[in-house]
């Protein structure tokens, strides 16, 4: 599995916090559909392009997809309203990699 750390700094009130986001790769000669939820009932906001990796911020489970790394109802939230389907993701894992969306 390759996954990607960027390291960055978030400033708080009173001190500086370091942080490492992972990232994951999609599956390749994917252009993955990122959607407004996890199911193919939502809108898709935008797509992803070819090579293209995500950070995974929590996971929740919805509809189930099948795509190149199995069939499962885990959906990846990888920005602020944006999901998607676990199954295209390759996180080396069939569970949960992080926690759960609330």
């Amino acid at each position: 599995m390759a996954v990607e750390e960027v390291q960055g700094e978030q400033a708080g009130t009173e001190a500086v916090e370091t942080f490492t986001v992972k990232r994951y790769p999609v599956a390749p000669g994917v252009r993955l559909n990122v959607r407004s939820g996890p199911g193919t009932q939502y809108p898709v906001i935008r797509v992803l392009p070819y090579g293209a990796s995500v950070p995974i911020n929590c996971q929740k489970p919805g509809e189930t997809i099948t795509g190149p790394y199995g069939t499962t109802n885990i959906w990846d939230n990888i920005a602020n309203g944006e999901f998607v389907s676990d199954a295209y993701v390759q996180t080396g894992s069939d569970g949960y990699v992080t926690i759960r969306c609330s």
